[in-house]
């Protein structure tokens, strides 16, 4: 059985879906939001799990064009393999959910890609192919693509997409806002969707900036996987697992 937020989650996308499909008044005005990130970045799997969901609960999807790329710190070797900054598990997943992106029906990519970073983010995500029966999803056109040439081309795809960014991108999660990377403010980045949009703004929008207002006083921790800490950040995956698992 799926939680509310994902019943949720999934009519909003579906709905975006059939808009997008009959057209709308403001598809011009529509901001690109792009996240470069990478599957077992304690960092990305927090921003899957507790930042972006909220657009499909504010409405914000209404204006935004989201596109996910899984590859984040990995590296290309000369053989087209990969080298990934928190391991083969890391590697494996980043391919899981290229898959999920481009062979899921629409509504379904988003929700099978937070359910598996929240058990990223838990500490369980060994336990990623129990999202299909949660989704009542068949596993078959992921599996089939991640253990074939499919899943090989979909990820070097999107090494070629992240290798392209300008400026290069230099810890994930990387956010990008019509066209514009936000650097240490990425989790505030429905603010910047808000600027960047040209139609009425969303009562979402002016509900964010007061909370923003509010919020501008706290202490901001930068979190993020930089690309030269792979063996650190290897060593501290793996503690993080130990304690997310053991305290829930």
């Amino acid at each position: 059985m799926a939680s509310i937020l994902q019943r949720c989650f999934s009519l909003l996308v579906y709905l975006t879906i059939i808009q997008v499909c009959l057209g709308s008044s403001n598809v011009a005005d529509i901001v690109k939001l792009d996240l470069y990130y990478e599957s077992l970045c304690p960092s990305c799997s927090n921003f899957i799990t507790n930042k972006l969901p909220i657009i499909f609960i504010n409405g914000i999807i209404d204006i935004v064009d989201l596109h996910l790329f899984p590859r984040g710190n990995a590296k290309l070797a000369s053989n087209n393999s990969f080298t990934c900054q928190h391991g083969p598990d890391e590697c494996l997943l980043n391919t899981v959910e290229a898959c999920a992106i481009n062979t899921l029906p629409a509504e379904y990519q988003i929700l099978f890609i937070e359910c598996v970073e929240t058990l990223v983010y838990k500490g369980k995500y060994t336990q990623w192919e129990t999202c299909f029966k949660k989704l009542s999803l068949d596993p078959k056109a992921v599996t089939d693509c991640y253990k074939g040439e499919e899943g090989k081309r979909f990820e070097l795809k999107y090494a070629a997409l992240t290798s392209a960014l300008k400026p290069p991108h230099e810890y994930v999660p990387w956010v990008v806002v019509a066209g514009k990377p936000l650097y240490e403010n990425y989790e505030d980045f429905i603010s910047y969707v808000c600027k960047a949009y040209k139609g009425p703004l969303p009562s979402a929008c002016k509900e964010h900036s007061l909370a923003s207002a509010q919020r501008e006083k706290t202490n901001h921790v930068h979190r993020a996987c930089y690309a030269e800490q792979t063996t650190e950040l290897s060593f501290l995956m793996k503690i993080w697992s130990f304690l997310t698992s053991w305290m829930v």
